[in-house]
């Protein structure tokens, strides 16, 4: 799928917003909100399926944005065929925290690598943002994790104001790789004009997401009002792949640390 196509199909979604919204939150359903598969349509045909999981009346919207390709294989009674990763594994956990979460998955299970900085992919970021409010009805927070941090930024450098309330970067893609040499620098950092936080794992070795690199993410927010940076250390040492999700780029072992951190700094920020 190329940017074209990304375009063509965002454009779709955006115009048969409303239509979503009405087919997906009816006004007489129940309050109480379970896992929840919607495929929300597009004019060509094509849907973008999303997971939303969360109590009737959340603190706020956690929108998840994994790494790797972004493919996480969302079946249709909501179980997930590639659920290692950070932000998937503690969603659960969220949730019960009284948060509401929502994951989207890939088109065709076509990769996200090399395209989350565009402008059609940062538009559709958006685009979920809008429908995760018409959904709960509470602020939306966008939290990526290693390359869904590209993803991530580049929704909140294009979004218009009030729809984001905060942006939460975990172990950050800074540095180009061998597969991609797409970083968070290519999504308009200084164009963020909400709070962020930034998580950094001393221990990741992961070369794409270097620890040493938060300053500069972090000095890169130009417009941000606030920026914080929280170092963290832990994982398993020396892992056979430094960039899987259960090593300590993916806070293998350390989730409830960390998710202390983020919900601790979310609490902080929701107006």
């Amino acid at each position: 799928m190329d940017r074209s196509t990304i375009a063509s199909f965002t454009a779709l979604f955006l115009g048969l917003f409303p239509a979503a919204f009405s087919q997906a939150a009816p006004e007489h359903a129940a309050p109480p909100i379970q896992s929840t598969v919607v495929d929300l349509p597009l004019q060509d045909g094509m849907t973008q399926r999303v997971l939303m999981t969360g109590p009737s009346n959340p603190r706020a919207t956690l929108l998840l944005l994994p790494g790797g390709t972004g493919d996480i294989g969302i079946r249709r009674d909501g179980t997930l065929r590639h659920a290692q990763n950070f932000l998937l594994r503690m969603r659960t956990d969220w949730v019960a925290h009284g948060f509401a979460v929502l994951v989207p998955d890939t088109l065709n299970h076509a990769s996200l690598r090399g395209r989350r900085s565009s402008p059609a992919y940062g538009a559709l970021v958006d685009t979920l943002a809008h429908y995760a409010h018409a959904q709960f009805h509470a602020p939306v927070f966008l939290i990526g994790t290693s390359q869904g941090t590209i993803a991530a930024t580049n929704g909140a450098a294009r979004a218009p104001a009030e729809l984001i309330a905060g942006l939460v970067l975990t172990e950050t893609v800074s540095l180009p790789g061998h597969v991609s040499t797409e970083t968070v620098f290519d999504a308009q950092p200084h164009n963020v004009r909400v709070p962020v936080l930034i998580i950094a794992n001393q221990q990741d070795a992961c070369p794409v997401a270097s620890p040493l690199m938060a300053a500069h993410i972090a000095q890169a927010m130009t417009q941000a009002p606030s920026v914080q940076i929280r170092s963290v250390s832990g994982g398993p040492g020396h892992p056979a792949k430094p960039c899987s999700s259960l090593s300590a780029h993916g806070y293998y072992g350390m989730e409830q640390s960390v998710s202390a951190l983020i919900l601790s700094w979310i609490q902080e920020h929701i107006r």
